[in-house]
């Protein structure tokens, strides 16, 4: 039988222990009001807001007008209600995949539609029916956007990727569309696939590799052309009005290994350093 003085000694040491559990994971902050802003990050727990969203302007970017168009058109879509695409941006590092998922939602936000980017880490998507959750019951548009995606050996997420896109349990709402990207055109490496060794192994390869069909819309992004590149360069010098040498500015990509328009943006930087400008 425990005495009255050995309990309230008990309760004390719980308290205690409750208190320092609580110093070492403190509780998660609500989630912010979603019903307004332009970009969000999910945590995996909560979603926070992007105090600084600011994308590049849309037609900033060159050299990949048909993805602006295609991309754009399929927003706007979204926006307005209407059927629209999971998006799957593919292909070369630096061409623009990112900015242009970002540019076409603040594009979308100055001509007044109700659109906002939820961006997610390729890891959280065990945690995506959570923020699903919260996001079909806003009388709103979302993007959800996930960059640079890969998976892991022995990785379950293809799997549930599939299931968001194809209406399992675990599916997007009607106001959500998922744009993704990814360096490969089928996101999961052959090799990775072929480690299953199931009856079927053939099927199970095949299924993993077709996980980019299961986007609506794919927009490849290819490494830019000497010409590409310097209109790249051209239209971004004319803006912030800065002269450039044709020569110099192939050197620069020379030295990188790459033309592209990540390239391109870094040789405008330094072009506006040596000039003794800052760019906004």
């Amino acid at each position: 039988m425990v005495d009255e003085e050995s309990r309230l000694e008990i309760k004390a040491a719980l308290h205690r222990i409750a208190d320092a559990l609580e110093r070492l994971s403190p509780i998660t902050p609500p989630s912010v009001d979603i019903s307004a802003g332009s970009a969000f990050h999910w945590t995996g727990k909560t979603i926070e807001a992007i105090e600084r969203f600011a994308p590049i302007a849309l037609d900033l970017l060159t050299g990949i007008d048909d993805q602006k168009d295609r991309l754009l058109e399929n927003s706007k879509r979204l926006a307005n209600g209407f059927a629209a695409h999971d998006v799957l941006l593919w292909g070369a590092r630096g061409m623009g995949k990112s900015a242009l998922a970002k540019s076409v939602v603040r594009e979308l936000n100055i001509a007044g539609n109700d659109i906002a980017m939820v961006e997610a880490n390729a890891d959280r998507l065990e945690s995506l029916p959570g923020l699903f959750s919260i996001l079909g019951g806003m009388d709103r548009s979302f993007i959800l956007f996930i960059d640079d995606i890969g998976f892991e050996e022995g990785s379950a997420a293809p799997r549930l990727l599939r299931s968001m896109l194809e209406g399992g349990a675990a599916a997007r709402p009607d106001n959500v569309r998922l744009y993704v990207t990814s360096n490969r055109r089928h996101i999961v490496p052959r090799q990775m696939a072929e480690q299953d060794d199931p009856i079927n192994p053939r099927d199970v390869v095949d299924d993993k590799l077709a996980l980019s069909d299961r986007f609506g819309l794919r927009l490849g992004f290819h490494v830019a052309s000497q010409e590409d590149y310097l209109a790249m360069v051209g239209r971004y010098a004319d803006v912030y009005d800065l002269g450039f040498d044709e020569e110099d500015a192939l050197y620069w990509a020379r030295q990188r290994g790459s033309r592209s328009g990540r390239v391109a943006w870094q040789y405008i930087v330094e072009l506006a350093g040596r000039a003794g400008k800052s760019i906004n």
